[in-house]
């Protein structure tokens, strides 16, 4: 095994976070150096030129949100459209499917957004008071977000990093898993019958181990394989902090965040602060530990959510089974660009890692090929089988001792509005329908109708994963 490039790495750890697009959370990254890494890099973020159509036709421009705009951590204010009616809408300007090979014009967001708002009211859904749908169009600064900036400032940044399917989060979760969704493209399919990447790596030897944050992880319950793994591949953040200091992490890693309306996933309308302490947690803990010379973190985030992006979405994807997709979609579409970070002491700092143009670009099966090809493990499907990994960002045969976080802090988090505190989030009822399935036999995936807000699900999902690691 080589001591270079993947040979060097013997941890790979993935984060990933939710529904935000790169425009959203690093478009300005390199703006004041002209979108130039100091490495000489080209960075495709905002110039500030960018626009949208308003509702009223006229066109709305990108903006910068800044530490003094007003509800920073809260922005947009509302939860965009998700989905793949919504991304076509956003991308196209239409909810029907484009004609293959058609360039997204990515001038959508606005009137989209609008129609969100409305459906958000409609819900009750808590809905930052004076959100406006022009709000779409802002979009985070390093200022704002000093822990993912310096990451990706002093690291790689990925911008040509795509979801694997326009659309929403349980899709585009299992592509990074399994490679591939089986064909849907909706979250009310909240767990698939296919192999995933954790039992390919038990199946090479290879420790794996998934982390929830404060509760069993939702990932636990989404493969046959992970259903049936034996408690150890199960825990929480504090035994992943734990396992880094003491040099017990495995192969592979794979953190989910809090997924709560108060929890730090970044979930939009939630808030990002939180999801920067995690962040600075996550890096801390491996730098720390005594394996951080041989560990690559890569963080990401699932699916654009419906926030601003720039960048049209490439064609030619493989599509990874003979599953016939929802919709009448062939999966040889990308989704939006999200934001992808590279956090290794391998890689050069101002590093912007891209693949070749016209070559096939990263998306969320990178993560997986990269494992692959690390520990020579058989592919799962023919999108990972096609899939870049990320070896070419490991550049140093010598790690790195500077530390590009020393003396960045994590934003204060602003309180949580009462009504959105008080509110379940979509990923927790996916997870008690997942539980109630899985260990109280309601063969109806759906969570019990008892359950109303944030805390009757933290509690029902605690008391139901208990079972679990008996």
């Amino acid at each position: 095994m080589s001591t270079q490039g993947l040979g060097a790495v013997e941890h790979v750890v993935v984060l990933m976070l939710e529904n935000r697009s790169l425009d959203h959370m690093l478009g300005y990254l390199y703006q004041d150096t002209g979108n130039v890494s100091p490495l000489g890099h080209a960075f495709e973020g905002l110039t500030g030129q960018q626009s949208c159509s308003g509702v009223d036709g006229k066109p709305v421009p990108v903006y910068p949100i800044t530490t003094t705009t007003p509800n920073a951590y809260f922005m947009p204010g509302a939860d965009p459209g998700e989905g793949y009616a919504a991304t076509n809408n956003q991308l196209y300007g239409s909810t029907t499917s484009p004609a293959t090979g058609t360039v997204a014009p990515m001038t959508g967001f606005v009137t989209d957004y609008a129609s969100a708002i409305t459906a958000n009211h409609a819900k009750g859904w808590y809905v930052v008071p004076g959100t406006t749908a022009d709000m779409i169009m802002g979009c985070h600064t390093p200022s704002t977000l000093p822990v993912l900036s310096a990451l990706a400032r002093g690291f790689a940044v990925c911008d040509h990093w795509f979801g694997s399917a326009p659309t929403m989060t349980m899709p585009n979760r299992a592509f990074a898993c399994a490679g591939t969704s089986q064909g849907y493209l909706d979250d009310k399919t909240k767990s698939f019958t296919v192999p995933s990447i954790f039992g390919q790596l038990s199946a090479h030897g290879v420790p794996w181990k998934v982390y929830g944050d404060t509760a069993s992880p939702l990932t636990r319950l989404d493969f046959p394989d992970t259903k049936k793994a034996p408690k150890s591949h199960f825990g929480l953040f504090t035994d992943f902090q734990a396992d880094a200091a003491a040099g017990r992490l495995p192969g592979y890693a794979f953190l989910e965040p809090s997924w709560g309306s108060t929890g730090n996933s970044q979930h939009p309308n939630y808030n990002v602060a939180l999801g920067e302490e995690l962040l600075l947690q996550v890096y801390r803990a491996l730098r720390g530990g005594p394996a951080w010379d041989s560990t690559l973190l890569i963080i990401t985030y699932d699916e654009h959510g419906g926030c601003y992006d720039h960048v049209p979405p490439p064609w030619g994807a493989a599509p990874p089974d003979d599953s016939v997709g929802e919709f009448g979609f062939d999966f040889t579409r990308f989704g939006p660009r999200v934001p992808t970070v590279l956090v290794s002491p391998l890689v050069e700092a101002g590093t912007v890692y891209r693949v070749p143009d016209r070559s096939t670009p990263l998306d969320h099966t990178s993560i997986l090929a990269t494992v692959e090809h690390r520990w020579s493990i058989p592919a799962l499907t023919r999108r990972d089988a096609a899939a870049p990994d990320v070896a070419g960002a490991l550049t140093l045969t010598t790690p790195r001792t500077d530390d590009p976080l020393a003396g960045v802090t994590a934003p204060p988090p602003p309180p949580t509005p009462a009504a959105m505190a008080a509110q379940p989030s979509h990923l927790q009822q996916i997870h008690a329908a997942l539980l109630a399935e899985a260990v109280g036999g309601n063969h109806d995936p759906s969570p019990p109708i008892e359950l109303r807000t944030n805390t009757d699900y933290q509690r029902y999902i605690a008391a139901m994963s208990q079972p679990l690691d008996r």
